[in-house]
């Protein structure tokens, strides 16, 4: 394990399970890895392997799951998972109803599984409890009708926080392809100050230094600072770059 203290407020964006990619992470500081399920290269039988490999290395696992349904959002926590990002939400009633499934009854409607969990054994009341105090449910703020009632959201006991999904957001509030612009952060504003209001966190995929300004200004808890991707294709760039520069240079 890396002697850099894990940093839980920065995140990194993983797209499939790379244990290199999540290594290399943690030793640089980063406290915490989104697993993008919905979108990236990753089957249960990764997630049953990856989930615990990551808390393992000291890095805190926001599983941002296939979709807003009952099976994903249980599976993700029954692998270990510390929050599950929701996305998809589309207003306060819906967030309600699908936000239920990452609580136990009489909170929510999540259903008990004898697992990794409770240690392969049974499970008690003070179980019951710490688990719903310490897996968190973020939905995702990603639709016009979310935003519109995101204060209801950030108001309903099964609600930890928000998470934000800016280029949905600008696709479905009818600004087209998230440019960062004046609309876009008008957004982002919004959200923080119902999140603020709320005493609840609000977290950001972060990829330009005006997400990251924006977001640490206005009191997010968490920032996915880069993608796995992006990550790479900026090493692969700027090594390429150099060379041909270097190497026109030579000529």
């Amino acid at each position: 394990m890396s002697s850099v203290p894990a940093d839980r407020r920065y995140a990194v964006w993983l797209s499939d399970p790379s244990h290199p990619a999540a290594e290399i992470a943690r030793g640089i500081g980063y406290g915490a890895a989104v697993l993008d399920i919905e979108h990236g290269a990753f089957d249960l039988a990764d997630l049953e392997r990856f989930v615990p490999f990551l808390r393992a290395l000291g890095l805190e696992v926001l599983a941002k799951v296939l979709g807003p349904e009952r099976g994903p959002i249980q599976q993700a926590l029954d692998f270990g998972a510390d929050a599950v990002v929701i996305p998809h939400v589309e207003n306060a009633a819906h967030a309600k109803a699908v936000t239920a499934f990452a609580k136990f009854p009489p909170l929510g409607d999540r259903s008990f599984a004898g697992g990794r969990t409770t240690g392969y054994r049974g499970f008690t009341d003070e179980w019951v409890t710490a688990q719903d105090r310490g897996t968190r449910c973020l939905p995702m703020i990603e639709d016009a009708g979310a935003l519109e009632d995101v204060a209801e959201i950030l108001a309903l006991d099964t609600v930890d926080g928000v998470f934000v999904g800016p280029s949905d957001l600008s696709l479905r509030r009818e600004r087209g392809a998230y440019t960062r612009e004046e609309g876009d952060f008008a957004d982002l504003k919004r959200v923080a100050d119902a999140a603020r209001a709320a005493g609840k966190p609000w977290v950001l995929p972060a990829w330009s230094r005006e997400e990251k300004e924006f977001a640490l200004t206005h009191g997010a808890g968490q920032l996915a600072l880069t993608m796995q991707h992006g990550a790479l294709i900026a090493g692969l760039t700027a090594a390429f770059e150099e060379t041909t520069s270097l190497a026109k240079q030579a000529r």
